[in-house]
């Protein structure tokens, strides 16, 4: 979608088939399997669905389940009475629904549920007084509540408003005692009331599970922060999320930076990635500006380069280099001492790497130079050779849990000299020893850095699971399945200390 450089990331959640920026996130939980798919297939998705809205019908029953109910007195000619410890004992949320609202927001709708209530009684009717438990229950309950999300300041998605509208249509209770014939003339008066305070307390429950905790969970999601000592990353939202009956649109930045220099950004000009498969819950379409963003961020930091010591390098290539470079270092440093120097490398990559995705596979192209340095005693050191390489690096992308991992091999490599073709014929016989020096010393530093991976933006508590990964024109998709590794409330319950905490000490 339009936007300018820098626009990055699109989250979808129950999605349809839908274009979308250079990193794409859409997640199913209510739409129908692709026909072609087994059936077992569509068993398992189902699960994994009722799953994820059981989470959080979960969460809305908690809510729903801890109102405070206040007490309630009254009297009605020489009739007095006073209700109170109302407590819900049940809630019956088997009709209720967790999805989106057209344009709105994440809708919760509960039609004709029921909810079973005690509350402790004392009454008295001229002379007669009586006290006791009493079980009731409220029928025909109906809410429907929308949460409306927006961008907050900080670039977080958050809740910023929620709509609510609750009713009861019934009440019920059930009297007991040697009064229960009596009460039940006045059952009218108490219900009424019970069920006003009831109705009148929905809505502020659900309202504070919105704006409060469920935007607590929000904050845990990662929107800017730092990869590594050298590099960030910006997940911040560009605008409000677009949200239809079944899916949600949010655009994302999704864009690396060097924390030296955090303006020196890469700018966006890819073409937006389309995803159409749905056997997954999760699908993430990573475009090349994504890896371009990355290497570029790393390039500018300056980490793209490093130092190989003589007693790094296995012997046979030292010895190798010696005999490729006997007569320049006769020729440059004449005395015995110099002729045994060590010997020094020093690699650098010179120009931004490039990524280039394919259905066959992921390549990296990168251009470097290294500069063979004799280093003799008590002397300037003596660059022998300056020598051109260009690479390129398959690359395979994994994710687990929350973190994209990448796996680097190089797959080509050729070397050439900055001076002369002629110094190039001589160089051959060192491309292959060089090549094994890269795969043995180099390649795994880089796997090391990128197998740690980079943190994709879910909150806290929620895990991808069963990823495949599958390469287009382009840019790649990852279709996944959502994992609760923690409940809501956990998550909620642990943010809230960790925030007093905090208050406490800054006091």
């Amino acid at each position: 979608r339009g936007g300018g450089g820098g626009i990055d990331q699109r989250f979808l959640l129950f999605s349809n088939e839908r274009s979308a920026p250079a990193v794409h996130l859409q997640s199913c939980l209510n739409q129908q399997s692709s026909h072609n798919r087994a059936f077992s297939k569509e068993k398992e998705l189902t699960l994994r669905t009722v799953i994820i809205q059981y989470e959080g019908l979960k969460f809305v029953a908690e809510e729903l389940e801890n109102i405070s109910i206040s007490d309630l007195s009254g009297k009605q000619g020489p009739f007095h009475y006073s209700i109170k410890g109302v407590n819900i004992t049940e809630l019956d949320l088997s009709g209720a629904t967790l999805g989106f609202q057209n344009d709105s927001g994440l809708l919760f709708e509960t039609i004709n549920s029921s909810i079973s209530i005690t509350f402790q009684r004392d009454m008295m009717y001229w002379l007669l007084k009586d006290s006791g438990q009493i079980n009731a229950s409220a029928e025909g309950v109906n809410i429907w509540t929308v949460l409306h999300l927006s961008k907050g300041a900080s670039g977080k998605m958050m809740i910023n408003k929620v709509s609510c509208k609750a009713s009861i249509a019934k009440m019920k209770a059930n009297f007991n005692g040697n009064f229960r014939g009596f009460y039940e003339i006045f059952s009218t008066i108490l219900t009424t009331g019970l069920r006003f305070l009831i109705n009148r307390q929905i809505c502020p429950a659900l309202q504070h599970s919105g704006l409060v905790l469920l935007n607590s969970l929000l904050e845990t999601v990662p929107v800017r922060t730092a990869v590594d000592e050298d590099v960030g990353i910006d997940y911040s939202l560009l605008s409000d999320p677009a949200v239809k009956s079944e899916w949600m649109d949010m655009d994302f930045k999704g864009m690396f930076y060097p924390l030296g220099n955090e303006n020196d950004t890469l700018p966006n000009t890819v073409s937006i990635p389309d995803l159409k498969n749905k056997d997954r819950m999760v699908y993430i379409s990573l475009s090349e500006y994504f890896f371009d963003s990355a290497m570029y961020s790393y390039y500018k930091a300056g980490t793209l380069k490093t130092d190989i010591p003589e007693n790094k390098m296995p012997r046979d290539l030292a010895y190798l280099l010696r005999t490729t470079f006997f007569g320049l270092i006769i020729l440059m440093t004449p005395t015995s001492s110099a002729k045994e120097a060590p010997l020094l490398l020093k690699l650098e990559v010179t120009s931004v790497p490039r990524c280039t995705i394919k259905p066959s596979g992921i390549t990296a192209s990168v251009s470097a130079r290294m500069n063979i340095i004799l280093l003799p005693p008590n002397a300037t050191p003596v660059t022998l050779s300056s020598i051109t390489m260009e690479s390129k690096l398959n690359a395979k992308v994994a994710l687990k849990g929350k973190n994209l991992a990448i796996t680097l091999g190089l797959k080509r490599f050729r070397i050439s000299s900055a001076k002369s073709t002629l110094e190039s014929l001589a160089l051959i016989p060192i491309q292959a020893p060089l090549k094994a020096l890269l795969q043995l010393t180099i390649m795994p530093i880089i796997n090391e850095r990128a197998l740690q991976g980079v943190q994709i933006p879910l909150p806290e508590g929620i895990d991808l699971i069963n990823e495949t990964v599958t390469n287009h024109m382009g840019f790649l998709s990852i279709g996944a399945d959502l994992h609760f590794y923690k409940g809501l409330r956990e998550v909620i319950n642990k943010n809230t200390q960790l925030s007093t905490n905090s208050t406490t000490l800054s006091k």
